[in-house]
């Protein structure tokens, strides 16, 4: 059933890309009321739902020529739709308060969450493989056996300082390895 599900998905894609709108209209169909209950579980407002959900499907249209979808489009569009919501959050002041209570209510419960989960975790550790040795091994002995500056310091004999340093670079490009990696799918999505 899964694998005709996916020959379908792909179908619908190829279809999507030669400029079938009945393809889109389908899309439309079959995902808009799940990702319209995704969005209007976190915002609790329709109109704006709605909004985040027309321009979904108007960049999906607008970019089907070059569309790269990797596990699923399912899993494609309900990221869209957390990221579009994300986006909308951080654009309205004073919600921090919001944000708080968000984590609890974004965990998705799609088949295809684990695999970007995987995909994601490869990606992270792939950034920190690359690091300079003593910098992947301060990160390593601080996010994975949680020892302490002192403690690093000591176990690897350098000053804490040191530890200090290493640990900003690391943290540094794992930073802007997930901010690009959140840019160019917001991107794709809003783009």
């Amino acid at each position: 059933m899964r694998e005709n599900f996916l020959y379908q998905e792909q179908d619908l894609l190829a279809r999507l890309a030669a400029g079938d709108e009945t393809a889109l209209t389908v899309i439309y169909r079959q995902y808009w009321k799940p990702l319209f209950i995704s969005a209007y579980n976190v915002l609790k407002d329709k109109a704006v739902c709605e909004d985040l959900l027309q321009e979904i499907f108007l960049q999906l249209w607008a970019k089907r020529e070059r569309l790269e979808i990797q596990e699923s489009l399912q899993a494609y569009l309900f990221a869209a739709t957390r990221y579009q919501v994300f986006a909308h959050i951080k654009k309205c002041a004073g919600r921090e308060a919001a944000l708080d209570k968000l984590a609890p209510r974004l965990i998705i419960v799609t088949a295809e969450e684990p695999m970007l989960q995987k995909d994601l975790n490869r990606q992270v550790e792939k950034v920190i493989a690359g690091l300079p040795e003593k910098c992947r091994q301060v990160y390593r002995l601080s996010r994975e056996a949680h020892l302490s500056h002192k403690e690093i310091a000591e176990k690897l004999s350098i000053s804490p300082k040191t530890v200090e340093n290493q640990l900003t670079i690391a943290l540094h490009r794992l930073r802007v390895f997930l901010k690009e990696a959140m840019a160019v799918v917001v991107a794709a999505v809003i783009s």
